[in-house]
């Protein structure tokens, strides 16, 4: 993966997709046509001091990601099992879907989670489609 990892407040997030963009753009490593999108949720924005928050901005790559101004990065989502469930809209929500995996289906299923985080690939994004005919698939890794 090439991957631009965003540090501090959630609200400034968007600066730095525009940054993963822009480097998506210059180069031809991890075309946005041709690329899977992740994002990898290493904190909760709800529950981690703003200056804490953590979250890499991803695409897929199959060479090697060289040195950049944008410092994107190489980095790797480890394969193995995860649940998933799709979540429709506005990525703003994502906790709409998300917080049940914990809260009821994680408890209720006997499965224990791996230690990474979960982590979302973005199907179909704006500008592309609609805020409203976004698709996301969110990832929950288990042992």
């Amino acid at each position: 993966m090439a991957v631009l990892e965003h540090r501090g407040p959630p609200d400034q997030l968007l600066h730095s997709v525009q940054r993963f963009i822009a480097w998506r753009k210059s180069c031809s490593v991890s075309p946005v046509r041709e690329s899977q999108t992740y994002g990898v949720a290493w904190d909760d924005p709800a529950t981690t001091e703003p200056e804490a928050f953590r979250f890499d901005i991803c695409g897929s790559t199959l060479v090697d990601v060289p040195a950049n101004e944008f410092g994107v990065i190489e980095k790797r989502i480890p394969g193995g099992r995860c649940a998933v469930v799709r979540h429709l809209g506005s990525t703003d929500a994502l906790g709409k879907t998300l917080y049940p995996l914990y809260r009821d289906w994680l408890p209720a299923s006997g499965e224990e989670l791996r230690d990474f985080p979960r982590f979302f690939q973005y199907i179909k994004r704006m500008p592309e489609v609609s805020e409203h005919e976004q698709v996301t698939d969110v990832y929950l890794p288990l042992r």
